[in-house]
């Protein structure tokens, strides 16, 4: 009995300590969300829309930026995903067993928890440096780089979640193993690859560190992918705390755009990610 009540006890103090780090936890998150949320929506109009970064003390907007980053982000998923997948189809349906995979599969998880700034100077070296200049194609590349393990992975666990008796029931009908693939396999983890590159959109539209050495930014509207192109992150970074009213006040906005985007991709990945849990 005295053991009992000596555990129910224990108990009792470690959920008080894990309800009492949640609420902290989400007090800051809370308090963090509630601050860009009060000063990003203050500066939000359609000037920031159509009109360009500005200079001190003057009018302007994001338009520049916003487009920077969207067509980055948008070549940098399109150039990721297809090696992504590729990668994670061959760990899950043809090479499951072989030790190139587990090779494979250690150096994608270097790759997934490496720091974006280790990235940024890894394509600073291949990219920069050779081409003796800052551009939107290193941008580009790093953002690929950023989104390729985010995709391996997904990949390689949806497909790995695919019952082995679909397969082995089109290969009985004939179909040969890329057909299989193709279409019992990647239909069956539909949603879950969309999921992945829904995440791997998330993370990548976000970085700053990497932009920071491949593709700097611009003052001005710029769709020539061999010079530098104005982008959010970096913009944020650069306006924020130059004691510049507007200046601070595009940063507060930009921030809040960035994450209410973030923040739609994750609900959108999390909705389909239980869907399929449900199916």
């Amino acid at each position: 009995m005295a053991g009992y009540t000596s555990r129910k006890r224990t108990s009792s103090v470690m959920m008080a300590l894990c309800w009492a780090a949640t609420i902290f936890g989400i007090s800051w998150l809370c308090l963090i969300l509630g601050a860009l949320l009060w000063n990003g929506f203050a500066g939000l109009g359609l000037n920031v829309f159509v009109l360009d970064t500005p200079a001190p003390n003057s009018e302007g907007g994001l338009r520049n930026a916003i487009v920077g980053s969207l067509i980055m982000t948008t070549l940098g998923v399109s150039i990721g995903t297809p090696i992504g997948i590729l990668a994670g189809t061959y760990m899950a349906e043809y090479g499951r067993y072989s030790k190139l995979t587990d090779y494979i599969r250690f150096i994608n998880d270097i790759l997934l928890s490496a720091p974006s700034i280790i990235i940024g100077l890894f394509v600073y070296e291949v990219a920069v440096v050779p081409l003796r200049g800052f551009s939107a194609i290193a941008g580009v590349l790093a953002l690929a780089v950023i989104v390729i393990p985010v995709v391996v992975r997904t990949t390689e666990d949806m497909l790995l979640l695919v019952p082995v008796q679909l397969r082995e029931a089109a290969s009985a009908l004939g179909l040969p193993r890329s057909h299989v693939v193709k279409k019992v396999a990647y239909r069956a983890a539909k949603t879950g690859l969309i999921t992945g590159v829904l995440l791997a959109v998330a993370r990548a539209s976000g970085e700053t560190a990497p932009l920071l050495f491949t593709v700097l930014s611009s003052q001005f509207f710029s769709l020539d992918l061999t010079k530098p192109m104005a982008n959010l992150p970096v913009v944020i970074n650069y306006f924020a705390g130059k004691g510049y009213d507007n200046w601070e006040q595009l940063a507060w906005t930009g921030a809040l755009l960035i994450t209410m985007a973030v923040l739609v991709l994750s609900i959108s990945a999390r909705i389909l990610s239980a869907q399929k849990e449900k199916k």
